[in-house]
Parts: C-alpha cells; sequence; structure tokens
C-alpha cells in the first residue's frame, strides 16, 4: 500500500509518494519511513510533531504476490523503494532473496533491510548504470525466478530488460514500478 503526501510549500504543495509499513489495524495506524535528505518532504518531516496533519490520497497497490512461490526473487531497489521492499522480504518469508539496492548517500548502507538475504550494496554512478552492471553482471539462467525491480524511470526499464535478457526471466514474472525521475 502506498500514499501520495501532499507537503505544503508557500501557497502551492508538491506530491511525493510513500510506502505505508509496519500496519497495526487494531490500533489504526501506520509508519511512512523518510529518507532524511535535503528536500520539502524531509524538510516537513523534521519540523512535524504529534498531531500534525498531512494531506495524503492512499492509492493501493496492483501487486499480488505471484502463486505458485517462484524458486526465488532477484529484487532491485533504491532507498526511494527500500520501504516496499522491506514489505516485500517480509511477506515472501523464507523463499530465498538476491538484493540489489542503489547508494545514493555514503549511510545509505546502514539503513535496515528485512531478515537474511544477499544484498549487494551499489553506489549511484552514471544516472543508475553502475547498477544495470551490477545486475546484468550477476545474471544467471533465473527462469524459475520472480524480478522486482523499482528505481528511478530509466534504469526500471533498463533492469527489467536485463531480467528478461539476461536472468531469462518471463515478462509475467516481472513487477517493474518507475519509483521517480532522474
Amino acid at each position: 500500500m502506498w500514499i501520495r503526501g501532499w507537503f505544503p510549500d508557500g501557497d502551492r504543495s508538491h506530491q511525493r509518494g510513500y510506502t505505508l509499513v509496519n500496519p497495526d489495524p487494531e490500533a489504526g495506524t501506520v509508519d511512512i519511513d523518510f529518507a532524511m535528505h535535503d528536500g520539502l518532504a524531509t524538510r516537513w518531516a523534521q519540523g512535524a510533531e504529534r498531531g500534525d496533519k498531512l494531506e495524503v490520497t492512499v492509492l493501493g497497490s496492483n501487486f499480488d504476490l505471484p502463486k505458485p512461490d517462484p524458486a526465488g526473487y532477484l529484487i532491485v531497489g533504491d532507498t526511494a523503494s527500500l520501504p516496499a521492499i522491506n514489505s516485500l522480504l517480509a511477506a515472501i518469508g523464507d523463499i530465498p532473496a538476491r538484493v540489489f539496492l542503489e547508494a545514493g548517500h555514503d549511510d545509505d548502507r546502514q539503513l535496515p533491510v528485512e531478515g537474511v538475504t544477499h544484498v549487494t550494496w551499489v553506489d549511484r554512478k552514471n544516472a543508475g548504470q553502475a547498477l544495470i552492471e551490477a545486475v546484468s553482471a550477476a545474471a544467471f539462467d533465473a527462469s524459475d525466478h520472480f524480478g522486482w525491480v523499482a528505481c528511478d524511470n530509466r534504469t526500471t526499464r533498463s533492469i527489467a530488460r536485463v531480467f528478461r535478457e539476461d536472468y531469462a526471466i518471463p515478462r509475467k514474472s516481472i513487477k517493474a514500478q518507475g519509483y521517480w525521475v532522474a
């Protein structure tokens, strides 16, 4: 599940998308993780106090876990998609997962990744090209796996192609979602 938050900026508002994490239906609460780098949403989050309100649009999700379970998952993202990745890793349980994460800041590697899984961190270079190359270099016959990717639009399209061409993952077994525009 995700929302679009509308952050005030003078007489205008700007939207940012966030994955809802740690749902507690009994309490009626969810958490939203913010990457604390310079930006409108970060400034709002740093100044927020208990009881502050933010206008949001609930957008849901169009993703269901594949059935039957795949042999494993190949998951590629960046810190913007890390909350969704952690939710996915929690949902798949003991199914093996190989995760590639792009680090845009020095401290990104300290962010928690759900469960015991193989994680490859790649520094963001050349507008995502280093991540594309790392994923491609690790290719194997993964035709019985599921591929999930969410990065910037261009990198997401390129990685989805790598999943199809280098890993032999069928198109129907790939979920690719551009999270932002570089």
